[in-house]
């Protein structure tokens, strides 16, 4: 191995500006790349330079050629690639003081003074230990001559910032490590699979996932699969857990379930910390219930394969906050590390972090279980609450309502069809048939409920059983059917019909026509006292341009569609080196789906309603992708995408811009347009849409309830009772419609009036090296360096 140069080190970068080193260790994670890529870009973007070391700490001991400098196109193409693509290796040098040692002295000499790791707890340990170690571990290099005190004082600081890599979402203080969403994909699609070879043959399966200590990803596939019984650390079953597992399922069985699917986790064990496995619940199943059942280890399946649309994205957003953080590091500043909370990238210390996740591994071996799930984030037991309540039959009388409490709840699907809306009912019903509840489905929107409700032989209005939904979490579309038509079409006969069939309560679910029905409704209530109960809306559009909210049941499903087609196109693209294309987003009059599409693939460019596209605009996007090309020299990867949505001109359209920039590359290079339309409301329901559809729906059942007892049953037009859930930065919130209408919506375009995604606008920007308007010619469009060489 190549050892370091004898030279100095660089001197240092001028002001703030740092060389700034990015590692990956530990297990790989999809999105590490992602990350890498940000940091990278990043630092260049602010006037830094990048470093890359390869295998990990391995790479920081072994200092030479795996300490390299990294431009900006060194990584191109890293956002859709699996694993690291810079390495990772274990490395027990480094757990000794000699290979520290040795690692800071590498990374004097190549002058780098700030190290951002993407890792699991037992990396961003190492290396915050290796951050206070620093000013001794510099003293010993000049005390044994391998430093001087100068080279010491210019490096005396080293900064240290962690980003959390790993798929078993382990790390306390966050809701998302980075890669964890790729796995419970992985998963998700081989239970999806398995569960109709199960169906076929009313077999059970044993499905063994990944956690050694942590039991999220078995938690979160159970939620996403409708699994029957689960087995996760933190929260083991009962004494008699193999009596409580054969009682569940039994019931399942006799109410006409075909299949039967079982998740444990690893790192399972029972009260007593007796590991429970995958045969052991086998031959439960085959001897007691008699049931043919089989047992599939999943492996590193899980670990493998391309990063998800919610890792890219989570990754590059996390790579950018890595950076800016360690511009605002002072050398007294505690390590960070940086997190996700519901939809908010935020910072929290470093070694707190660490430190209460090894307090979780410390409560389970002291059998301390409910202190376990409390060290975890709230969102983790909230999931396991939704998971038990919705695979609960119904047949459990200690978890029931009063008589007089038990509502009728009506459920209706408005708008377009989106990912995660019939896990939402599925939850819904679920939950409702555990607590007395009647669920009642009103099928095919408001024009089903007024022209077919009492058709013949089945009408419109129909009472949902636990059955009838089962199977439902992993199916795409809408099993009720939906309808973009609106009550006010024929308010008379929606209120006769909730009182025909005595609807208590509404749960709304579908996108901006759904939040203008909610409207109707809510304001027609001094006309009609049908209308007086308590309604609750979960946002459900690809779109995510309903006002309450930053998230929408249905947007990671087509984030997801669209960023495969994406990936496709962009293997034609780069197949072809020199070409350019133009993709059309849908969205509606929101330019979400195509910003952070963008922000997921590398998007050359993104083009959103809310900006507009002017010929100026154009002039400097071809004149970049000129540029690009030019300076392309057979690299691979070199294809361009360009995302466009579908409302963001009406003069420029898709197949026009594309026709644009192929008469301006004057053969230099090809252009051609792609339109994947309804292919991005997706197939089958992302992972993450499904979890937050049960979770969302549980808490809007439970506000209808809590509402309902507020009122006692009586007729009641309350501001506070008709509301929209969402996720708004770090909460879940209820906003009273009548206050979201008028404060937070914009009804002309159809959206909301504070959109949060818009500042990452400006992040796709950044990375992909668009020019800003400010440095660039307004007449030609080229760079002003470049104009200048021409005048020259």
């Amino acid at each position: 191995m190549e050892r370091p140069s004898s030279s100095p080190p660089p001197s240092p970068l001028p002001g703030k500006q740092r060389r700034i080193g990015v590692m990956t260790s530990g297990g790989d994670a999809p999105g590490m790349n992602g990350a890498v890529r940000a940091v990278v870009r990043m630092s260049i973007f602010m006037g830094c330079e990048a470093y890359a070391i390869y295998e990990g700490y391995e790479g920081l001991v072994q200092g030479g050629s795996l300490i390299k400098q990294m431009h900006w196109d060194d990584v191109r193409g890293y956002l859709s690639e699996g694993g690291t693509l810079i390495g990772t290796a274990r490395c027990k040098a480094f757990m000794e003081r000699p290979g520290r040692l040795q690692g800071a002295k590498n990374m004097v000499m190549a002058g780098i003074d700030a190290l951002v790791i993407c890792g699991g707890d037992g990396s961003l340990t190492g290396a915050d230990k290796f951050r206070k170690e620093w000013p001794g571990l510099l003293e010993e290099l000049v005390e044994k001559k391998e430093l001087t005190a100068e080279q010491k004082n210019t490096y005396q600081h080293l900064n240290i910032v962690g980003l959390v890599g790993s798929i078993d979402n382990d790390m306390s203080s966050t809701d998302a490590t980075i890669g964890c969403y790729s796995s419970l994909t992985r998963i998700c699609e081989a239970i999806d699979c398995i569960d109709a070879t199960a169906e076929s043959h009313q077999r059970a399966f044993v499905i063994e996932v990944m956690g050694r200590h942590c039991g999220w990803l078995a938690l979160m596939a159970g939620v996403s699969t409708s699994a029957d019984f689960i087995f996760i650390p933190e929260k083991p079953p009962s004494e008699n857990w193999e009596a409580e597992m054969c009682s569940i399922i039994r019931k399942h069985r006799e109410m006409g379930k075909r299949k039967t699917i079982v998740i444990v986790a690893e790192g399972a064990h029972d009260l007593a910390l007796r590991k429970v496995t995958p045969t052991r619940v086998k031959d439960l199943l085959s001897n007691d219930l008699k049931l043919d059942t089989r047992i599939t280890t999943l492996g590193h399946v899980q670990r493998g394969g391309r990063p998800c649309a919610y890792d890219r994205m989570l990754s590059t957003l996390q790579g950018v906050e890595a950076v800016r953080a360690v511009l605002n590091a002072t050398p007294d500043t505690p390590s960070p590390v940086i997190c996700v909370i519901e939809n908010k990238i935020v910072r929290k210390p470093l070694l707190k972090a660490v430190e209460d996740t090894l307090e979780v591994a410390k409560a389970i071996e002291a059998k301390d279980f409910s202190r376990a799930m409390h060290m975890r984030d709230a969102e983790f037991a909230e999931y396991h609450k939704a998971y038990t309540t919705t695979t609960a039959t119904g047949n459990q009388p200690e978890k029931k309502l009063p008589k007089d409490q038990q509502l009728r709840i009506g459920i209706i699907h408005v708008g377009a069809p989106a990912g995660g809306m019939n896990a939402a009912t599925r939850a819904a019903v679920a939950y409702c048939l555990t607590r007395g509840h009647t669920p009642v489905a009103l099928h095919n929107g408001f024009p089903g409920l007024c022209r077919h409700h009492d058709d013949e032989p089945v009408g419109s209005v129909r009472e949902m059983s636990w059955l009838d939904v089962q199977g439902w979490v992993s199916r795409g579309g809408s099993e009720i059917g939906c309808n973009r038509a609106l009550p006010s079409d024929d308010m008379p006969k929606t209120a006769w019909c909730f009182e025909k069939y005595r609807i208590d309560a509404l749960f709304i679910v579908g996108g901006f026509e759904a939040f203008t029905a909610v409207s109707e409704l809510r304001k027609a209530r001094s006309e009609y006292a049908a209308f007086k109960i308590p309604i609750a809306l979960l946002p459900a559009t690809i779109s995510n341009n309903v006002p309450g909210t930053e998230y929408s049941i249905g947007s990671d499903t087509c984030l997801n569609a669209l960023v495969d087609y994406c990936d496709a196109i962009k293997q034609s693209a780069s197949a072809s080196r020199r070409r350019c294309f133009v993709v059309e987003t849908q969205g509606g009059k929101s330019g979400y789906i195509a910003t952070i599409a963008g922000l997921s693939i590398g998007a050359t460019a993104v083009y959103t309603p809310e900006e507009g596209i002017n010929i100026k605009m154009l002039a400097r996007d071809i004149e970049h992708l000129r540029a690009s090309f030019a300076k392309d020299r057979g690299q691979s990867k070199a294809g361009k995408l360009i995302l466009r949505n579908e409302h963001a001109s009406e003069t420029y359209t898709t197949e026009v811009i594309a026709n644009m920039i192929k008469e301006e590359a004057h053969g230099r290079f090809e252009s051609r347009h792609a339109i994947p339309g309804h292919v991005q409301q997706g197939g089958t329901p992302s992972p993450m849409d499904r979890c937050r559809a049960i979770r969302l729906a549980v808490r809007c059942i439970e506000f209808l309830e809590g509402s309902a007892a507020k009122s006692k049953g009586q007729p009641v037009a309350d501001a506070t009772n008709a509301v929209v859930i969402g996720i708004k930065g770090a909460s879940v919130v209820f906003g009273p419609m009548e206050t979201v209408e008028k404060e937070e919506t914009n009804w002309k375009d159809r959206r909301p009036k504070d959109e949060s995604w818009l500042e990452l606008k400006t992040i796709v920007d950044t990375l992909s090296g668009r020019p800003k308007p400010e440095d660039c010619c307004s007449s030609c469009g080229r760079m002003w360096e470049e104009v200048k060489k021409m005048t020259v």
